[in-house]
Formats: structure tokens, C-alpha cells, sequence
């Protein structure tokens, strides 16, 4: 193709050096200006976390990346802890790294009654510095997701992990699993509050932070999962199902990686179980829910006696570390949570009087330890009071029934479940954790039948687990994690209107006829001498009465039943139902009865329904 002489021109100079190209008129090539360059880098890094807020807020699946980032931290926060309770046990207890403390067949008796006495002292100490420089109360995952829309101090969260690793090192009957839970919830409640995150899917973190600690906790992922589902999230769905799997698939990986020693039950277990085998399993599974409900009352009633004996709160961890010092001399299983213990026990034929005390033992135990102020959960030591449990009964029906005994590694795995039920919660998640650990579909299946059998006992004749039993205590109305916390949010001073009609109680009625005839109002408020709530006048109602001599006060209605802003839509429905109001005042308070707004029962209604309509939804994941 011919080309310009201008073409050409340009052309003969492109192996030209500079000086000729900008001779014969040829442009420059454009290169990026360095100081623009420079300065559009760091206008990336400056707008990145909103970048990232956006990207999370509005994708689900960069909230799984979130949650994979969630995992990896948890998994590594369960490694240091089991890790740094283990070195601690080894301190103090003169063990070596490869031994575990409830796995001791001996103990130096000194060090045994010694070191829980002394170190519940240290506890008490630290706990009396918390309540002076930390005197607000620490939020656990459930109570997050129920009430507080999954918002976690990380401080608080921290003096919890401080505390459980204290007095789990010291061998009080606790488990580390509180402390997991906790603190993989608070910093995933920390890392969602950053990217600013919707309440909802702020909830769905702090699950993703409870299952990575589970999942890591266990060496099961799926234990992990149902955990958050049950327990922490209080629902399933599929939307939520990807952030929960990855969160505890990645902390298990994480653990995996940073452990040699990861929570297994090499066990050798029948690959059939008969139809007629079901009758005692279920009954094993109704046996550890009463004694699941028992172990709960009485770490109740240890907290009422050492309450009402007047010993200083900062001085009760000792003596309960004394008294499980003490009942570690006969075996020291007790002490600790009994991580170590679970496999040799299942495995070995102990006698049945020694399982039997053995079981006591533990109870008394963990109710003392958790009941004189230390600190930690009961999932772990429910797993190995229930393996007790099993054996026992596994030794006692079979010297009732020899033709028809059941193994008693069988047993041991379905009282294991079906005790943590009881006492944890969440049926599907330890069926899948004696799924994971001994890879048995058909033992699985029995356990599941038992603790559908040992949460309905439970809820039937007790109706909490342990961790709502203790919100129960404390005067909070919670079963579950499912939120609620919008309807204490949404309370009357919210929905009410300010604008409010008055009216001497004293007016004559004629008079009040002439102020508020027929169509201008619907209700007016009576007030008496001293500016007080006195009443409702319906206009209609007032407009058809005779006047006479008669005022205000003679036709007014409710004098005695109003509305208080702090009260929440469920209260102020229930004071309508009780009252048989259609409307009601508001008043500032009960003392002075100064009237700052009216709220009627219909829009209460709407409001409360148009709630509940948008949490299915949430549930449901539409």
C-alpha cells in the first residue's frame, strides 16, 4: 500500500536516535508520568478497604473468603491454646510432652492437691482485678447472635480465654472449648465490624468463628459446621452453609498443620448393629439426659451453697480447687477435662464398681469446679462423662441380660453423644462428631436415635441446655441464638407518636364538647393538677354521654394502665391484650406519669409482624 511522504518521513526515522525523531516531527511514545503514577497506587491503597467493604457486603462469595481468613485465624488461636495449657500442665504437674493429665495412672499426691488449690487462688486474684478495671459483663457467641446482632468485645473475650486456659492448666474439670468458641467468635465479630458488614451476615461470621474452633477443636469439620448451625447461628441454610464449611475446613487444615496430635478415637466398632439393639440404646439416651439435667442443677446449687457460706468470691476457686484436688487422689481422670482419658477409657475393661466411681467422681468434680468460679465449659468433660456413663451401663446390662449385651464400646460412644446433648445441645452435631471420629455409619445412626431421645427428655423435663440454662439464671429469656434482639430494639419509645392531644381531667365535659367537637381527634389524653396521666377520652364516646355537671375524668379510660418508652413491642402487645385497649399513653415514667406520646395497638401490631416477616426471610435465606 503506498504510503504519504509524511508516512515515509516518519517511518525512516523510527531506528533514528532521539534527537532526529523529534527533527523530523515524529511523536514521543506516551510512558505513565512516575508522580502520577505514584499517586493513582496510592489512591488504590487508600480506597482498599472500602473497596473490600463493598466486595464483601455485596457477594457472598467474598464473605466465604472472609470466612476462610476466619478460619486460618481460629485454627491458630486453638493450636496456642491447647498448646500453652499443655505446657502449663507439664510445669506444674512435672509431665512430659507426650503425656496428658487425665491420662495419669499417678500424680506426685502433693502437687496433685497442691496446684488446683493455689492456682484456683491465683484465678480468684486475677477475677477480682477484671471486676475492678473490667466490670462489664462478657458476651459469649449464643448471647451475641440472640440479642446483640453478633457484635463481641475482643478484651472481654481475651480475660475469658485468660481465664479458661488458667483453669483448665491447673486441672480443674473444665474444658478449653468455651475458650475456643469465644475467642474464634470475637475475632470474627472484629474483623465483620471492620468491613462494616450487615447484622445478619455479622451473625453468620461469629458462627464461622465458633465452627473453625469447634472443627479445629475436634479434627472434624462437619462437628464444626452443625455447631455453628445449632448452636451459635440457630438456623441452616444454604446461603449460609459455604462461609461455616470453609471457616472450619480451613481451621482444620490449620490445626492439622501445626499438630501432630489432633483429637482421634481409634476404636474398633461393630459394623452392624441389630434392630433389637435399639431398645437400650434408647434408654442409655434417656439415662444421660437425666443425669445431663442433674449435672447442670447441681453446678447450681454448688454456686447457691458457696454463695449463701459468705466465703469472698476471689477466695471460693480455691477451696473448689482443693475439693477437686482432693477426689483427684483416688484417680486422677477427674482432673482437667478429660482429653487425654477418652480413648484409653472407652478401650480398657475397667471393673464396673471402678467405672461407676469413676463417674461420681467427675460429676462431683466439674460441679465443683464450675460452681466455686473457674472458668471453661462442659462439652469436652460432658463427652467423658457420658462415655462413663455408657460403660456402666454397658457392665450393668450385661449382668442382667447376657444373651442380649451390647458392646460396650457401643455403648460408651452413644452415652458420649447423648450426654453432650443433653448438656451442650445439637443432636445432628454430635452424631456427626461420632461419625468423624469413628467412621461408622451404622453406630452413627444408633447415636443420633439416642440423642433425638436425650433432647427431648431434656426439653420435656428441663427445657434448657447448659449454656440457656445459665442465661435463664441471669434473668435473660434465651433458648436458642436465634435473633432477638430486633424485638428489644424495637421498643415503644420508637414506635410511639409524640404528638399527643391533652385535657384538664377536671374540664367540664360541655366545655371539652366545644374545644374538640365531632372529627377532629379520635382519643384525647386527660391529664390531672400535676400534669400526670389520668386517662383516655374516646371523642366519640364523650360527644354521646349527657354533659350535666359532669367533667373529663367521668368518661376516661385506662387511668391505671400505661406504656413505658423502654418497654419492647412484646411487653406493650401484652399490656394491650391485658388492658383490652385499643390505644395507650406513654409515659415517662411511673412516678411522675408525664405523658410524651401514645401508641395504638394496631400499628404495634403492623410493626411487629412487618419484623417478624423480614427475620423468615433472613432464616430462610430469600
Amino acid at each position: 500500500m503506498p504510503t504519504s511522504p509524511g508516512d515515509t518521513a516518519i517511518a525512516g526515522t523510527e531506528g533514528a536516535p532521539p534527537a532526529a525523531r523529534i527533527a523530523s516531527g515524529a511523536k514521543r511514545p506516551s510512558r505513565p508520568h512516575p508522580v502520577r503514577h505514584r499517586r493513582q497506587f496510592g489512591d488504590m491503597l487508600l480506597h482498599a478497604p472500602q473497596t473490600m467493604r463493598a466486595l464483601v457486603r455485596t457477594n457472598e462469595l467474598w464473605l466465604s473468603v472472609l470466612a476462610a481468613f476466619i478460619g486460618c485465624g481460629a485454627g491458630l488461636l486453638v493450636w496456642g491454646m491447647t498448646e500453652t495449657t499443655q505446657l502449663v500442665h507439664e510445669a506444674l504437674f512435672g509431665l512430659t510432652s507426650s503425656q496428658r493429665l487425665s491420662a495419669m495412672v499417678e500424680l506426685n499426691p502433693f502437687a496433685t492437691v497442691l496446684v488446683p488449690a493455689f492456682g484456683g487462688l491465683a484465678l480468684g486474684l486475677v477475677g477480682l482485678a477484671i471486676t475492678r478495671f473490667w466490670p462489664r459483663p462478657v458476651v459469649d457467641p449464643i448471647e451475641a447472635n440472640a440479642l446483640h446482632g453478633g457484635r463481641m468485645s475482643m478484651g472481654g473475650s481475651l480475660l475469658v480465654v485468660l481465664q479458661t486456659v488458667m483453669s483448665n492448666g491447673v486441672g480443674a474439670s473444665v474444658g478449653l472449648e468455651a475458650g475456643y468458641t469465644q475467642i474464634g467468635s470475637a475475632v470474627a465479630s472484629r474483623i465483620g465490624r471492620s468491613f462494616r458488614v450487615r447484622r445478619n451476615d455479622l451473625r453468620l461470621l461469629v458462627g464461622c468463628g465458633a465452627a473453625a474452633a469447634i472443627g479445629g477443636a475436634f479434627n472434624a469439620p462437619l462437628t464444626g459446621a452443625f455447631y455453628a448451625f445449632e448452636l451459635v447461628i440457630g438456623t441452616y441454610t444454604l446461603a449460609t452453609l459455604a462461609p461455616v464449611a470453609i471457616a472450619s475446613m480451613v481451621a482444620v487444615a490449620v490445626v492439622h498443620a501445626l499438630s501432630n496430635d489432633p483429637f482421634e478415637l481409634q476404636l474398633l466398632v461393630p459394623s452392624r448393629i441389630d434392630g433389637v439393639d435399639y431398645v437400650p440404646i434408647l434408654a442409655l439416651g434417656m439415662l444421660c439426659a437425666l443425669i445431663g439435667i442433674a449435672i447442670m442443677r447441681g453446678v447450681t446449687l454448688t454456686e447457691q451453697l458457696f454463695r449463701r457460706s459468705r466465703v469472698p468470691g476471689w477466695l471460693r476457686p480455691a477451696i473448689g480447687g482443693l475439693a477437686v484436688g482432693s477426689l483427684a487422689l483416688v484417680s486422677p481422670m477427674v482432673l482437667s477435662s478429660g482429653h487425654g482419658a477418652l480413648a484409653p477409657l472407652i478401650g480398657t475393661p475397667y471393673p464396673l464398681a471402678h467405672i461407676g466411681l469413676l463417674m461420681v467422681l467427675k460429676a462431683v468434680a466439674s460441679a465443683i469446679s464450675l460452681g466455686s468460679g473457674f472458668r471453661g465449659g462442659l462439652f469436652f468433660a460432658s463427652l467423658f462423662l457420658g462415655a462413663m456413663v455408657g460403660k456402666f451401663f454397658a457392665g450393668a446390662f450385661a449382668a442382667i441380660s447376657a444373651a442380649h449385651a451390647l458392646p460396650p464400646v457401643v455403648c460408651a460412644l452413644v452415652g458420649m453423644s447423648a450426654m453432650a446433648v443433653a448438656i451442650v445441645g445439637g443432636p445432628l452435631t454430635m452424631g456427626l462428631l461420632a461419625l468423624e471420629s469413628t467412621g461408622s455409619l451404622p453406630l452413627t445412626i444408633a447415636v443420633l436415635a439416642a440423642c433425638v431421645l436425650s433432647t427431648l427428655t431434656v426439653r420435656r423435663a428441663f427445657g434448657y441446655s447448659f449454656a440457656t440454662w445459665r442465661f435463664h439464671l441471669r434473668g435473660e429469656a434465651i433458648r436458642s441464638a436465634v435473633d432477638i434482639g430486633w424485638m428489644r430494639s424495637l421498643t415503644v419509645g420508637r414506635m410511639m407518636r409524640r404528638e399527643v392531644r391533652t385535657v384538664r381531667a377536671a374540664t367540664p365535659l360541655a366545655a371539652f364538647r366545644r374545644d374538640f367537637p365531632l372529627g377532629a381527634t379520635q382519643r384525647v389524653v386527660a391529664i390531672d393538677e400535676k400534669d400526670g396521666y389520668a386517662g383516655i377520652v374516646w371523642l366519640a364516646e364523650a360527644h354521646a354521654e349527657e354533659a350535666g355537671e359532669r367533667t373529663v375524668a367521668d368518661v376516661v379510660h385506662h387511668p391505671d394502665a400505661m406504656l413505658l418508652p423502654q418497654m419492647t413491642v412484646k411487653e406493650a402487645i401484652a399490656l394491650f391484650e391485658r388492658a383490652e385497649a385499643d390505644a395507650l399513653a406513654v409515659v415517662d415514667g411511673p412516678q411522675n406519669r408525664r405523658v410524651i406520646g401514645l401508641l395504638t395497638e394496631h400499628f404495634a401490631l403492623r410493626r411487629y409482624s412487618e419484623e417478624l416477616d423480614r427475620q423468615r426471610r433472613d432464616l430462610s435465606g430469600e
